[in-house]
């Protein structure tokens, strides 16, 4: 039985039609698609030396398992890649056209093949948060019982598309979209590549026009191939042979902002940004926001940057702001580009509305010096450790009272060396919920020194 097709009347094979296809025409992006592991471009954290997933390719054993993560990122050809470097029988369905008639004739097929020829059916279904309740039921016993091992593609969150019967019997792995460096490796390889490529045409990249597609891609790897390739159309129509920014431009319908990742550009507009948030006007964060990631500013940085300032310049004043800049990383991570840009938007417009105090870098900063004027001062005996009989003879821990046996949880102590007491490094600001702990803090203050 040939790869790909049960020989039964099997339906809608999507890789069959692609193989068939002939390869002068095909577009460049399923011409250039992985043949191998090694031939894959990034994905590193499911896929590198050591990992659960590359271990399973290469022993031939595949779990049921949902591939998740943006379009480009290689779903479909990791799919290709399994089946051509495992011995099982690959099948492909298209959760559009495909019904739960279709699910049976593939079991049928795949039963008759492990019974005759003891070989697996991979059974690749693209799409397959658009199966309803019904095609997924009809699915799930058969992968439990392993006639079928699924490979199901998604770019929605499996755990909202698929029914948790059969998410159960599946390890999901999620596809991140491809670094800029990465992007440039396979735009770089289709150009030199003389067999599928573009090796023979002679096309050159001009450093803007590679700069600008990897850019404008969004972590695609489809997206930046068809841009090439049209861009190499455009400059042999025009018998050149050197690919420029403009013929990314135009290929990619997106011009270039005036914006060096390097230069003053970079450094003005981040700095625009953060006195924006600064300075509580959400329009101008937004902005800024924006310009710079249309730019291809990472967005990691950006996100950095506002979990920095969350601390820096909001703080205590509402402690809210830490945990939204962070969970803005963390939805980036798990979305990317482009559903990642709404988490940011939203973790910028919630900072520039934030009360601010930048009372926690100025108690850094007190501290510090304090550290490095003094050095590492005497810790008072009573706040020691005492794990051994004679550092409890020599006082050690001696004199401590334990805050919670007395009213209120607290108890007048002085805590810092005695050549630092009464100095006072956090100073809460009169803004937000700071105002509440600085009321809170004078009155402990007033208490322990006697006031």
């Amino acid at each position: 039985m040939p790869r790909g097709r049960s020989g039964r009347g099997q339906p809608g094979d999507l890789f069959r039609s692609a193989a068939s296809r002939d390869p002068r025409v095909a577009p460049l992006a399923e011409r250039m698609r992985p043949r191998t592991l090694d031939e894959v471009v990034g994905q590193r954290h499911i896929l590198g030396p050591n990992t659960l997933l590359r271990e399973a390719i290469e022993t031939d054993q595949v779990p049921s398992l949902i591939l998740w993560g943006p379009p480009g990122t290689g779903k479909t050809t990791l799919a290709r890649v399994i089946a051509s470097t495992t011995r099982a029988e690959l099948i492909a369905l298209s959760a559009v056209d495909s019904g739960i008639k279709d699910i049976r004739e593939t079991v049928r097929g795949a039963e008759l093949l492990l019974g005759e020829q003891h070989r697996r059916t991979l059974l690749f279904i693209d799409e397959i948060h658009r199966f309803n309740k019904a095609q997924q039921d009809a699915l799930l016993p058969h992968v439990e019982k392993g006639t079928v091992t699924l490979i199901g593609a998604t770019t929605e969150n499996p755990s909202f598309e698929v029914n948790s019967a059969l998410l159960s019997r599946c390890r999901v792995f999620a596809l991140r979209p491809l670094e800029e460096h990465e992007l440039r490796d396979v735009v770089q390889r289709a150009v030199r590549d003389e067999e599928r490529g573009l090796g023979r045409t002679g096309a050159r990249l001009s450093d803007a026009f590679l700069d600008h597609v990897v850019r404008h891609s969004s972590g695609d790897a489809r997206r930046a191939l068809n841009a090439l390739e049209v861009a190499a159309a455009r400059a042999q129509a025009e018998k050149r042979t050197e690919l420029t920014e403009k013929d990314a431009e135009e290929a990619l319908q997106q011009k270039t902002l005036l914006y060096d990742k390097s230069g003053d550009a970079h450094y003005d507009t981040i700095s625009a940004f953060i006195k924006s948030l600064r300075g509580s006007d959400p329009d101008a964060a937004v902005y800024y926001l924006v310009r710079m990631l249309e730019s291809g500013e990472e967005p990691r940085f950006l996100l950095r940057r506002m979990v920095i300032f969350a601390s820096e310049d909001v703080g205590n004043a509402d402690p809210r702001a830490l945990q939204v800049a962070v969970d803005a990383l963390r939805a980036f991570e798990l979305v990317g580009l482009p559903e990642g840009v709404l988490p940011m938007t939203q973790a910028a417009t919630f900072l520039a509305t934030c009360p601010k105090s930048n009372a926690v870098i100025a108690a850094y900063a007190k501290a510090r010096s304090a550290v490095l004027e003094r050095g590492p001062l005497p810790v008072p005996l009573k706040l020691r450790n005492a794990p051994t009989p004679l550092m409890k003879s020599m006082g050690y821990a001696g004199g401590y009272r334990y805050p919670h046996n007395f009213e209120g949880h607290y108890v007048p102590e002085e805590y810092l060396p005695d050549e630092l007491q009464g100095s006072r490094f956090y100073e809460p600001s009169e803004s937000g919920e700071e105002a509440r702990i600085k009321e809170r803090l004078d009155a402990l203050r007033k208490q322990r020194d006697g006031k």
